[in-house]
Formats: structure tokens, sequence, C-alpha cells
């Protein structure tokens, strides 16, 4: 299995799991939600990016996963700027690219158990109608882990069809579909090789 965390001693990494999971959800939320323009939706790149810094993590990183991120910036920056405007592709390309980019940071500076043991507690009260508490905090954490592990995939496939000097169209989803089956396959034996299914 991917592990994403980068040890250290940064402000983001001293925080705790909890912490940063209200973090995101309440950055999410507003980010989802505010009505941005060109030079809010900009404030809020920028500071995802400041916080990529408070954390430590070299700029190299940062670079890294904004270039596996591209296919997605220029597929649906692509088509928004042609079919609605010019504004509406950078508002809305730029708040997911934020959003993916926070849960990023986040499984860089959070060790995997704790953020289960975050989820498991924030769960635990839903038992009583017969909720998983463990299978739900599992699947939620390895969901925002995967999220940049998934992007590098198709980052990768397309570097491979470029270089081979074939066009990129929606062939490419069987490959990437390959690669997160296989990818699955891993991650479930790695799960049962630890005893947590």
């Amino acid at each position: 299995m991917i592990q994403l965390y980068r040890p250290g001693a940064s402000p983001m990494h001293r925080l705790s799991a909890g912490s940063k999971l209200l973090l995101l959800a309440v950055v999410a939320f507003a980010v989802s939600l505010y009505p941005h323009d060109a030079v809010s939706i900009g404030a809020v790149a920028l500071g995802v990016g400041l916080l990529f810094i408070v954390a430590r993590v070299p700029l190299r990183v940062l670079g890294t996963e904004l270039w596996r991120l591209r296919w997605l910036v220029l597929v649906l920056g692509g088509a928004l700027w042609i079919f609605v405007s010019p504004l509406t592709a950078w508002v809305s390309t730029a708040r997911v690219v934020s959003l993916v980019l926070l849960a990023t940071l986040l499984t860089m500076t959070t060790p995997m158990g704790e953020l289960l043991a975050v989820l498991h507690r924030l769960l635990a009260p839903l038992r009583r109608w017969g909720v998983d508490a463990d299978a739900v905090a599992m699947t939620l954490s390895l969901a925002l882990t995967l999220i940049p592990v998934f992007s590098g995939f198709a980052a990768e496939i397309a570097d491979a069809h470029r270089a081979r000097g074939v066009r990129i169209g929606a062939r490419a989803i069987v490959p990437l579909l390959v690669r997160t089956l296989r990818h699955a396959d891993d991650v479930g034996d790695a799960l049962v090789a630890r005893g947590l299914v």
C-alpha cells in the first residue's frame, strides 16, 4: 500500500489529526459554497500553496502534485472555457485543484493510524443504528489517501501515450482502470496481511 505520509516537525505535522480533518471539512465546505470571483479563488489557491510551505513540504513535491493534476486541469478547464466562460473555467478548476491538494497535504502530514482513530471516534455513535464504524473509517481514510495516487496513475498513463505518439482519448480509461484495479488488489492484500479485514 502506498504511504504518502512524510514525517516532520512542522506546525502542520504537530496539529492533531482531528483538527486537520475539521479544517479540511470547513475549508472544503466554504470553498465549494462561496460564490468565488477570479481574485478570491486565486487567494484560496495561493493559501493552499502556502500551507505546503508551512508544512515544510519541498516545493518540488508541490510541483509534482500539480503536474499530476495537469490532465484534470486541461480537460475540466478546457471544457468549461469552451462551453461556459473563461472565468468559470478558472474558478471551477482552481476550486477542484485546491481541494485535491488539501487532501494530499492532509495525507502527507498525518499518519494513517491517526486518521483512522479520529474517524473511528467520530463514527462510533452511529453503531446504535448498525453502522460499522471501523469499515467506514477505513474506507474514508483510504479514499483520502488514494486521491493523489490515482491522479498519479492518470498522469503516468498520459505520459506513456504521449511518449508513444498515441493520441490521448477515451481509450486511456482502459489502462487507468487496469492500474486502479491492480492497486485495489494490492491494497486489499496489504489490509488482509495486517489483519484489518
